[in-house]
């Protein structure tokens, strides 16, 4: 662990940390257990994982960037991410959900810096303009530092989407670009019926998964709404790291499975939100894709080998053979080199049903 700091201006206590121990099973057959979703480059040069540093680094340095992921993806991570220092790699005990994972970054960010603010970020996002998201993040950094709030940044919505979480906006904190408001509460995702109704009030917001606070602060927020991840914590006495101590491990894996938002941020009643002006994906599955790549004028999306004839808002995608498509339209189709998808373009959530079905088969060939 590197020395710890205090002193300086505040831009040297603010720390990033990207989770990337997710499998993104919604995005097979390219995601696979031994190379998920976030160490895949779905545009440009990148994979996702490298573009969510290379975002940061505008505002937070390489020495001050965390990699919170389980053990499996170690290697991935050193070669994705060679100048990561090799203390930067927060490894998981297990997989709990992000409450217990971001309890744990920060608790070995604030043994390092007692003053640290640290912004957290799925390493799975696109997000642009660079420009406009280091805006927002400045605004978040400073409304952490100034509030000791735990704090959020929502989306405008562009429409109905069902398939993410809601936040209600209340009191605007001051006239600031972007728009900062206290939360008045989180909503789980609605049917298209609510989810309209929302859009109509525009007093909803996205819930982006992107967080930023004092590690401070979340500590005692977790000591206050979520006692049992708290004690678990304080227990581990620093054994986190490359290598993961036999009883740190069991005592995580016993830790209840829950998200920051149902451990702490719901519960809070210091909660802000920075309304995010940047463009910004989650990339949830195959769907997103026509949103980034490229389309013609009938909404066809496409990389690879593809040809698409008298079609209409399809996506397909190739690692290596022709994927010709004729007359058809809500299409999906993905190409690897053992296996194709092809689902309607509406149901592309529902992938992750088809990892399940593998994963009761122990058909562990194709996960």
């Amino acid at each position: 662990m590197g020395a710890r700091v205090r002193g300086g201006g505040a831009a040297a206590h603010r720390y990033g940390v990207v989770m990337a121990g997710g499998v993104g099973s919604r995005f097979w057959p390219h995601s696979r257990r031994r190379r998920p979703k976030q160490f895949l480059t779905v545009q440009g040069r990148y994979t996702l994982l490298e573009d969510t540093v290379r975002r940061l680094a505008g505002l937070i340095p390489i020495e001050r960037t965390y990699v919170v992921a389980s053990a499996e993806f170690r290697r991935l991570i050193r070669r994705h991410l060679p100048r990561l220092p090799v203390e930067n790699l927060i490894v998981e005990p297990a997989a709990r959900g992000t409450g217990p994972c971001l309890g744990l970054a920060a608790r070995v960010i604030e043994r390092r810096d007692p003053d640290a603010i640290m912004a957290v970020f799925p390493a799975d996002h696109v997000i642009a303009p660079r420009a406009k998201f280091e805006r927002c993040l400045r605004v978040a950094f400073a409304t952490a530092e100034t509030e000791r709030s735990l704090v959020t940044f929502g989306i405008k919505p562009t429409g109905p989407d069902t398939g993410f979480g809601y936040i209600e906006v209340g009191v605007a904190q001051r006239r600031t670009r972007p728009r900062v408001f206290w939360v008045s509460r989180f909503v789980e995702k609605p049917d298209e019926t609510t989810a309209r109704r929302y859009l109509r009030t525009g007093r909803y917001l996205w819930n982006s998964g992107m967080f930023v606070w004092r590690v401070d602060v979340l500590r005692e927020a977790l000591e206050d709404h979520a006692p049992d991840i708290a004690q678990a914590l304080n227990s581990l006495d620093g054994a986190v790291g490359p290598a993961v101590a036999a009883a740190a491990r069991r005592k995580f894996e016993r830790l209840r499975s829950v998200p920051i938002d149902v451990a702490v941020m719901e519960k809070s009643d210091r909660v802000a939100v920075v309304e995010g002006d940047f463009d910004w994906n989650d990339v949830g599955s195959w769907a997103a894709m026509s949103t980034i790549w490229p389309v013609d004028e009938q909404g066809n999306a496409g990389r690879g080998e593809v040809l698409q004839i008298d079609c209409r808002d399809t996506i397909a995608s190739s690692e290596g053979k022709l994927i010709a498509m004729v007359g058809v339209e809500d299409l999906v189709v993905v190409e690897s080199s053992d296996a194709i998808l092809v689902c309607p373009k509406s149901r592309a959530q529902d992938v992750r049903r088809i990892v399940d079905t593998l994963t009761k088969r122990r058909n562990r060939k194709y996960l």
